[in-house]
């Protein structure tokens, strides 16, 4: 599949639109600060949904709008799904495979950052959220349950993947399972 990338807002939040090249069937993952933008981004393919990683506010501010320009339906984890405006059009599982033309994608639920935090694996590419980034795991704002789950979260669903899996977080640059996998220790250290 194709993946293309904007990097939109004050937060640097990552939007990726991927895309199967056999069918031009496409879904947007995630929908921040910029749903014009977004959208003028998926020219050229069949969009089918917004697929949101979680629902922290910088990563759906522009979902009512970005809703609307694309007529699509929204997904995301139930555990998360109450942090929308309104409810979703369709809930992502655990395990799930979610087709995009005639290419699927790998619903990973990866709580810790939030209770609803997903990933989307396809290939050797992970579009990792809020979970995981170069350097460390995503922010679970002092608290030490939350720590413990983000961790086993990294360390069951994404330590299990091939260490060329390219990650490409929620905001800033991408990296690999190979490149975080040795810091796991230093993570644990410095704690929550």
């Amino acid at each position: 599949m194709q993946v293309k990338k904007l990097t939109l807002g004050p937060y640097n939040n990552n939007v990726y639109i991927v895309s199967d090249p056999q069918t031009n069937a496409s879904v947007v993952i995630d929908a921040s600060f910029d749903a014009e933008a977004i959208a003028a981004s998926t020219a050229g393919t069949l969009v089918k949904a917004i697929l949101l990683t979680h629902g922290d506010g910088d990563h759906i501010d522009a979902l009512a709008d970005l809703k609307a320009r694309l007529g699509v339906p929204v997904g995301i984890h139930e555990a998360d799904a109450a942090r929308l405006d309104t409810p979703p059009d369709f809930l992502l599982e655990d395990g799930q495979d979610y087709a995009v033309g005639a290419e699927t994608m790998r619903v990973l639920h990866t709580p810790g950052h939030t209770p609803g935090c997903l990933c989307f694996l396809f290939g050797e590419t992970l579009i990792g959220g809020d979970t995981l980034f170069p350097g460390g795991p995503g922010a679970t704002r002092g608290d030490k349950d939350r720590f413990a789950q983000i961790i086993e979260s990294i360390v069951t669903k994404l330590y299990v993947l091939p260490d060329a899996t390219l990650v490409r977080p929620g905001h800033g640059d991408d990296t690999t399972i190979g490149a975080e996998k040795p810091h796991l220790q230093e993570w644990i250290e410095r704690g929550w």
